[in-house]
């Protein structure tokens, strides 16, 4: 049985167990319960919540950030998703405040592509948003994307920050957390190059690895040594009926935690170990400090074998970026091209993950920049969790990003005061989905199975020619035609004739039924 098979095995297999656990918790906390109280009563209990807790499979969490500060004021703060594609949603965090007000500069935070869920920024978003119209990417669980949305690799990751960049409009600023500073730092070179109105004003890198051979970490040199072929071999593996991604070559979100976790062991062990001991001695608040940061780290997301291996094989491996042999598509990155961007990099300074000077080779790259538009800022007393959350993060690092922020900002950039809009049925909101996620499993209904074929001519009346009049038109996949805009209706019905002009809805309509989209 293939591992991956074995894991969804064993967790079902594990759910009456959990469900039994979870009801000797409810019954052993009861107040009406006269073992409640007892040492004994507390510690079943807190047995039982231990047992459910590290046998559970944790789904993706909230942002629960529902209001801020600005001018003093407390707001009143709304999720939007405002661009989306199948394996990343950007996340607008609309403040309630007057559009009449200066606009703020805006800032799009770029998550980490690594495991956890860009919910594991919630901090950092929070630290920025009473000054800045704050976005983030939301990477979406690479299992739950079906197959015929097609693969999804560092090129692709590379292109998704340009469309956002081009979404948000010119004079934004970037902020790349750990490892998409490589991508936004190609994607930033390659829009300078074109002299794209909409390339970044600023770019915050945050503990990233611009250049592994500075200090490299433990997780560096295990790249390094292995090779990608290990890693091809080790830890891709396909995912297993019924997730949506059934079939998707995927680094498995389970793996990554084992790797995580095994870093530091000891100290995981000990927390839980802990965790017993306040449940048994009635320390709710040390418990609930627990609850919350584990049912985030806990959380994982599967990712595209082809974005991890490629990753692999580009950063840690060849250090393409740092010898000038990176490229996009067949084409150079060349970030001596930036020469309107503003950088600033941070580090940690006991940062394990990413060692003190791999971010800061990122001034060196960009030697088209004047060093009046550089800035480097070394936290003391940080590991890498540090350099974008917690109390140094917010007290020290926030300010003066912020500061370099406002000072680097353009007279161009887009005002977006409040004019952001949400997507209809954006698919971050919807609720089945979230509960079927976390629960571990998918609702086996057809909109959540995957198109088998891509292929034009498996849809009725497209034969082999109507198939090539469509590719000559741009058309070549099921789901382009599925996902077509009345305006892009309108002119494709300019470019074929007049028998495909009039069966052009049938067409789409059974694309959209075979894509499993509202028809």
């Amino acid at each position: 049985m293939p591992f991956y098979h074995l894991y969804e095995f064993n967790h079902a297999a594990l759910a009456p167990w959990r469900a039994l656990a979870d009801a000797t918790r409810l019954t052993f906390s009861n107040p009406f319960n006269p073992f409640s109280d007892t040492p004994l009563g507390r510690s079943v209990a807190a047995a039982a919540e231990l047992f459910e807790r590290t046998t559970r499979r944790y789904g993706k969490p909230e942002f629960g950030l529902t209001q801020t500060t600005v001018d003093g004021k407390t707001v009143a703060v709304e999720e939007r998703v405002v661009w989306q594609k199948p394996f990343c949603s950007l996340v607008h965090f609309h403040r309630d405040i007057p559009k009449s007000r200066p606009a703020d500069p805006t800032l799009i935070i770029v998550a980490p592509m690594s495991g956890h869920y860009a919910t594991l920024l919630r901090g950092t978003v929070e630290a920025m948003l009473p000054g800045h119209e704050v976005f983030i990417t939301d990477w979406v669980d690479a299992r739950m994307v079906p197959l015929a949305d097609g693969h999804f690799d560092l090129d692709d990751y590379i292109d998704y920050i340009r469309d956002i960049l081009h979404h948000v409009g010119p004079g934004a600023h970037i902020m790349a957390v750990c490892q998409p500073s490589v991508p936004v730092m190609a994607a930033s070179a390659l829009m300078a190059e074109d002299n794209d109105p909409d390339t970044p004003a600023s770019m915050i890198l945050m503990g990233g690895p611009i250049d592994t051979r500075i200090n490299p970490t433990a997780v560096n040199a295990l790249a390094e040594k292995k090779g990608t072929a290990w890693f091809s071999d080790n830890v891709i593996m396909k995912v297993p009926f019924p997730h949506p991604g059934m079939m998707r070559s995927v680094y498995p979100g389970f793996l990554q935690l084992t790797g995580f976790m095994s870093m530091n062991l000891d100290r995981h062990v000990m927390a839980h170990g802990d965790l017993f001991r306040h449940l048994v001695e009635g320390d709710g608040d040390s418990a609930e400090k627990h609850r919350d940061f584990y049912d985030e780290y806990l959380a994982v997301m599967d990712l595209t074998a082809e974005f991890y291996l490629q990753t692999v094989e580009t950063v840690f491996v060849r250090h393409a970026l740092p010898k000038g042999e990176m490229t996009h598509r067949g084409r150079p990155v060349r970030p001596q091209a930036i020469t309107m961007t503003a950088l600033l990099t941070v580090e940690g300074e006991r940062d394990d993950i990413s060692g003190v000077g791999q971010t800061e080779a990122a001034h060196k790259l960009c030697g088209g920049l004047p060093e009046t538009m550089k800035a480097h800022h070394l936290q003391k007393r940080v590991g890498h969790y540090g350099v974008f959350n917690g109390s140094r993060f917010k007290a020290e690092v926030a300010p003066r990003v912020a500061a370099f922020i406002r000072q680097h900002a353009t007279v161009n950039a887009k005002r977006i005061n409040g004019a952001s809009r949400a997507l209809p049925h954006a698919r971050g909101k919807d609720p089945g989905a979230r509960l079927a996620d976390a629960m571990g499993i998918t609702a086996l209904n057809a909109k959540n199975l995957p198109a088998m074929t891509k292929d034009l001519t498996h849809i009725t009346g497209i034969g082999p020619k109507m198939a090539e009049m469509l590719n000559d038109a741009g058309i070549f996949e099921i789901h382009e035609l599925a996902e077509m805009t009345a305006e892009s209706m309108r002119a494709l019905h300019e470019q074929i004739d007049g028998r495909a002009q009039g069966q052009l809805d049938d067409w789409i309509h059974q694309a959209r039924q075979l894509m499993g989209l509202e028809a």
